[in-house]
């Protein structure tokens, strides 16, 4: 799949805690029921592509991650999808 700068993309981070927030889906107990393992969206812009794969993100508190390109939790935001969650993807400011 080919990145640009600037793209949204959206990205299924698997997580797991013994209580899960509003916002996580795919629940489901892990072996003793005790925790729950789940999947919440992150909402993230493109702000690099690199030769070697991967691609730099931002998040909207401005925390930077490289991910590789053809990881399976990553994709880019449909225009639906986009338009629906707008507000929750960061701002780029242009430099």
């Amino acid at each position: 799949m080919a990145f640009q700068v600037g793209d949204p993309v959206i990205y299924k981070k698997p997580k797991s805690s013994s209580c899960p927030g509003p916002r996580a889906r795919d629940v489901y107990p892990l072996e003793h029921g005790e925790t729950y393992h789940y999947v919440v969206d992150k909402f993230w812009k493109v702000v690099g592509v690199n030769n070697d794969d991967t691609v730099d993100v931002v998040t909207r508190t401005g925390k930077k991650h490289r991910i590789e390109k053809d990881d399976p939790n990553l994709q880019k935001a449909h225009f639906l999808k986009y338009i629906v969650f707008r507000n929750r993807f960061p701002d780029l400011a242009p430099e």
